[in-house]
């Protein structure tokens, strides 16, 4: 939970924390096209650094490469914090605040990537919703605190003192909080399942067609631990592509609540009357919503069923979604919009809570990591890209709140569709252990306990 506010923490800190000083940073006309290549960067660096860390997690172990990352993403952030300003080094420095947040955009893939997945292979199975929830929730909890941070320090300091170096003691912060994280998984932290124990239990299976699954078993050929091949195109195929449709609708819903409804409430098009400073303290309360539901939201899916959840989740965002936007585009008062804001993700991100312990569950072993990572990251891709395709879906309409509104619905019925299509996972099931996709003599998709995790369990005494 910790590394996972930390790593968030790294997300929205050039987001928030960097905009007031960017003028100062990278010079007045270049800052509109750094902060929306900024954007890009990490967009581009997400998915590659999933698939890259997600291979080398599940072919050398997931502590290691959580590590390595943490590594990273702390050397990228303080190497933000330290750079020269365009007075001292021109357009470089425009080109290097680029280059950072590609590479920080593949190290921060690379921590969730591996840590995630080794959260949910230490919890007990019927913990693991709950543990996700609360995981995922840091998200929201480190926007607010970032949010907070930037406007404490830029009433404390000023603008000018905060754009010559308030922001930068926030990145530094960051950094810091990094390497503590860090020092604890070195001490503290061992993999669930070591490589090498993984790879004597896939040898144990080998040319076992139902412990293995998927046409390379039937075949006689085994993919290699963290195949992409395998997964989208394998035997983890179906599971890949069932959770990478779930997760294209979250990410829909999330653009839309959360970074289009800023930028509404930036342009005054969403709480026309607001005044320009009511947009951080929206948007804070909003985030703050999302984190206490989103907590409860992962131990619910365990009592309802995985599928049960995602399915009731996603027709609640398509048929909510919508009508609490047309409010809140329509409101006036402060306190009407930050309740309905609050609403507003109430209804749809929140059913990120069992996220994190789903995507675990849906991959075995050996593609764990780089199912996770590929199934969460390189969905973003398109729902991400809305600004170009937003804008010509609202002349099409007739209206941006109508545009938003059909995307809203849209994507919870992507999440209820695909989450229909999955297992169920009840809650009896869940003890079995981490679910492994199988093919069964009929052809349908099932779920087999995991012999490694099952293994690991007795070894904990049970859990």
């Amino acid at each position: 939970m910790v590394g996972n506010f930390v790593d968030q923490l790294h997300i929205f800190l050039p987001l928030t924390a960097l905009a007031p000083a960017l003028p100062a940073l990278v010079g007045d006309d270049a800052v509109a096209g750094t902060a929306a290549l900024a954007i890009t960067a990490t967009l581009l660096g997400r998915p590659l650094g999933a698939v890259v860390f997600g291979r080398l997690a599940d072919r050398a172990g997931r502590t290691r490469v959580t590590q390595a990352a943490i590594a990273g993403t702390a050397a990228c952030t303080a190497a933000i914090a330290l750079l020269p300003d365009h007075r001292a080094i021109g357009g470089a420095a425009m080109a290097l605040v680029l280059l950072l947040r590609f590479a920080g955009g593949m190290f921060l893939a690379g921590e969730y990537t591996s840590a995630v997945p080794l959260a949910m292979e230490w919890a007990k199975p019927r913990r693991r919703g709950l543990l996700s929830g609360l995981i995922m929730a840091m998200a929201p909890w480190a926007q607010a605190t970032v949010a907070a941070s930037t406007l404490i320090l830029l009433a404390l300091l000023g603008p000018s003192a905060y754009a010559a170096y308030g922001w930068r003691c926030a990145f530094g912060a960051g950094a810091l909080a990094s390497l503590a994280v860090l020092l604890y998984y070195r001490r503290r932290v061992a993999d669930a399942r070591p490589a090498p124990a993984v790879a004597r239990e896939r040898s144990a299976t080998r040319g076992n067609p139902e412990a293995q699954g998927g046409p390379e078993a039937r075949c006689g050929t085994e993919p290699a631990a963290g195949s992409v091949r395998a997964l989208v195109a394998g035997a983890q195929a179906r599971a890949f592509w069932q959770v990478f449709a779930l997760m294209s609708g979250l990410w829909l819903l999330t653009n839309m609540v959360v970074l289009q409804l800023a930028a509404a409430l930036s342009a005054h098009t969403v709480g026309a009357a607001l005044p320009a400073q009511a947009q951080p303290l929206v948007m804070a309360v909003a985030a703050v919503a999302q984190a206490l539901v989103m907590s409860a939201t992962g131990q619910l899916s365990t009592l309802l069923g995985r599928r049960r959840f995602f399915v009731a989740a996603g027709l609640l965002a398509a048929a909510d979604g919508p009508a609490v936007y047309a409010l809140l585009a329509g409101s006036r008062g402060l306190l009407a919009v930050c309740l309905l804001a609050a609403a507003l993700q109430a209804v749809t991100v929140t059913a990120y809570g069992p996220v994190g312990a789903y995507l675990a569950e849906r991959f075995p072993a050996h593609q764990r990591s780089v199912g996770y990572g590929a199934a969460y990251s390189v969905s973003i891709v398109i729902p991400a890209l809305y600004p170009l395709w937003l804008p010509p879906l609202g002349v099409m309409l007739g209206s941006p709140t109508a545009a938003v509104g059909l995307v809203l619905a849209l994507g919870g019925l992507l999440v209820a569709g695909a989450g229909a299509l999955g297992p169920a996972l009840r809650p009896a099931e869940l003890d079995a252990a981490m679910a492994r996709p199988t093919v069964g003599a009929g052809g349908e998709a099932g779920v087999q306990p995991d012999p490694a995790h099952a293994s690991a369990a007795g070894r904990r005494g049970g859990s």
